[in-house]
Parts: structure tokens; sequence; C-alpha cells
């Protein structure tokens, strides 16, 4: 049976062009539990200097159904990540490199205040702006990101729970979703439409927030949206790192599992693309895409005219921002010029 088993690994070796000398022993040892996918995996940890993760293997025949339970932890990962887990890898090699020489992606560029429609709420301007908007609402899509729990303002739930104003009681998620029916009912109306076309509603939701918001939508029968309407997309976890080296960082309570984190919010671009949402938005003649976070009870207020400025001035992008004051806690959006001439907004 042990000489089976070394021929084995033998032949799977030479198969990939592999030195045994060049990987973990212990990962030698269980290739004949795993699949050419799940070899190939190894592979390519191995390849990405992650040898570590199979330090504490055991040999066959011990925790076997742990071991092909990290090798489906890692594809889901490799999955999720454009690219896969070694681009993961490297670009975090490359981030925390500059990050330790102090480097930053801005030197070179200068900051200065960006050029834009500036608007102010109920003049002339801003209502012939709003009606453009709201005519065009029937040709966007809405989307919520909404990943985050309100542990940090003292509130056991998910953020979009959160009473969004104390008159009528209700939460974020319903004045959202009231606010988007009123824009369709209103574009149907402006443009005379013969029939009313259903805004599109998706929430980016995270393993925190994905069952307590369906929860949510489903006790309050949507808050009146169709639920074909609305679309939940989960964002994935991404790797913990453990070092500067980027080496992955292990479950300190089992020795099978990576560490994992919640990712960015810059996730939902991802996954409208995997997801194949904006195919499908695209093939019905959508022009836009509005994105939003999950507590902003004033924004839906503005949201019409700047949707009606990206029409009016066609443009691809459109950032909707408040004038920030001189040390306020706020983000702002800069217009950053480099020093050959080439400028982006930040």
């Amino acid at each position: 049976m042990v000489s089976a088993t070394v021929d084995s690994e033998a032949d799977i070796l030479s198969n990939l062009n592999i030195n045994a000398g060049d990987w973990p022993s212990n990962l030698v040892k269980n290739l004949c539990l795993l699949s050419p996918d799940q070899i190939g995996l190894g592979k390519m940890l191995v390849e990405m200097g992650q040898s570590h993760l199979f330090q504490q293997w055991t040999d066959p025949g011990v925790e076997d159904d742990k071991k092909k339970a990290f090798f489906a932890q890692v594809a889901k990962l490799n999955s999720s990540y454009p690219g896969g887990l070694a681009s993961y890898i490297k670009n975090a090699r490359e981030l925390l490199a500059d990050s330790k020489v102090g480097k930053s992606p801005y030197d070179g560029f200068t900051p200065s205040v960006p050029t834009g429609e500036v608007i102010s709420f109920g003049d002339d301007n801003f209502i012939k702006y709003e009606e453009a908007g709201v005519k065009e609402a029937q040709n966007a899509a809405f989307v919520l990101v909404a990943g985050g729990l309100g542990e940090r303002l003292g509130f056991n739930g998910i953020k979009v729970e959160l009473l969004a104003e104390a008159t009528t009681g209700i939460c974020f998620l319903q004045l959202y979703i009231e606010a988007i029916l009123a824009l369709q009912e209103g574009s149907c109306r402006l443009t005379q439409g013969t029939f009313q076309k259903d805004i599109p509603f998706v929430i980016m939701t995270s393993d925190d927030t994905h069952t307590r918001t369906l929860e949510v939508l489903e006790s309050n029968s949507y808050f009146g949206m169709k639920p074909t309407q609305v679309k939940l997309l989960k964002q994935e976890k991404v790797a913990c790192l453990d070092d500067n080296d980027a080496r992955l960082a292990l479950d300190p309570h089992n020795k099978y599992q990576i560490q994992t984190k919640p990712h960015g919010h810059g996730d939902v671009h991802s996954l409208l693309y995997s997801s194949g949402l904006l195919k499908v938005w695209l093939g019905a003649g959508l022009r836009w895409v509005l994105f939003f976070q999950d507590t902003n009870g004033l924004l839906f207020k503005a949201i019409p005219a700047s949707l009606g400025v990206s029409a009016t001035k066609q443009y691809q992008v459109n950032s909707l921002a408040v004038q920030r004051k001189a040390k306020e806690a706020m983000g702002g959006i800069t217009r950053l010029t480099h020093s050959d001439g080439i400028y982006m907004k930040h």
C-alpha cells in the first residue's frame, strides 16, 4: 500500500514536471487525496510562496476531510477575485512594498478644486436638472452597497434597518425603495409612457447582512416593490495576510482554514460584471447605474438632479458631493494634476 502511494505521488509530480524537493513534504504526502484541479491550486500556492499553509498537515488517512475542505475554500477564494489568488497575492505584495518605503500612488500629483456643475437645492437650475433626471430615471438601475452592521452606531442589526427619521418610523431600506418607486412613477408620467418600466434595484450584501436583509424585505412585502425588481448580490470575503510578504494567514483555531475578511465596497463593480446583470441591463436599453451607500437619508433629494446633469451634459461618470468646509471630517472630490500633464479625479 505504501509503495503504491509513493508511486502515485511520483507519477503526479512527474506529470507536472515538479521536483519533489521544491514542494512541502506534507503536501507531497497528501497528493493522492487531491483532484487534478486541487493539485493545480496547490501548485499555484507553492509558486506564490505559500508553502507554510501545509506545514502542519498530517499524513494521509488523518483529517482528510479537513484537507479537502481547505482546497474547497482555496477554490472559492480563487474564483471570487479577478485574476485569482495569484493576482491577489501579487497585488498585495506590490502595495505592501510601496507602503513599507512610504511610496504613495499620488506622488507627483497636485490637488486642486475640480470643475463641475454646482447646483443649489430648489433654485431654477436645480428644478430644470431634476425634471430631466426624473425623465431619465426609467433608463437607470440603482445599486445599494449594504454590507455593514450597525454595531459602531450602537445598533444590533443591519444598517439599512436603522430608523431613517422619527415622524414615520421608517427604516433606510424602506425610504430608499419608496424613493425609487416614486421616481419610477414620475418618470413614466413625465415621459407619457404607455406602460411603467420597473427600475432594477440591486443590494450588495455580505455574510453579515445577507440573510437579515432578505428577511426584512420578505417580512415587509418588499415595501411595495416587486420582488422581481430586487436582486441581492453577496460579496465574498478575501484572504487575510500575515506579514509584509503577503503570506496568507491561517485561522489560529483551524490549521486547515485560511483566515478571511470582508472586502471593500469596490467589490460591487466586479459583482455586477460577474453576475451578468450589466449585460442584461445593456440589452434592456438602460443607460445609467446609480451607486449609493446604506445610511444617507437625504441622498434621494439630490439624485434626480444629479442624474439630470449627467443626461444633459452626456457625462460617462458623475460623482455627487457637498461642499466641504476646511478641517471638516468628511471626504471630498479632488482634481489631481500630474507634473506630466495627466490628471484624474479622486
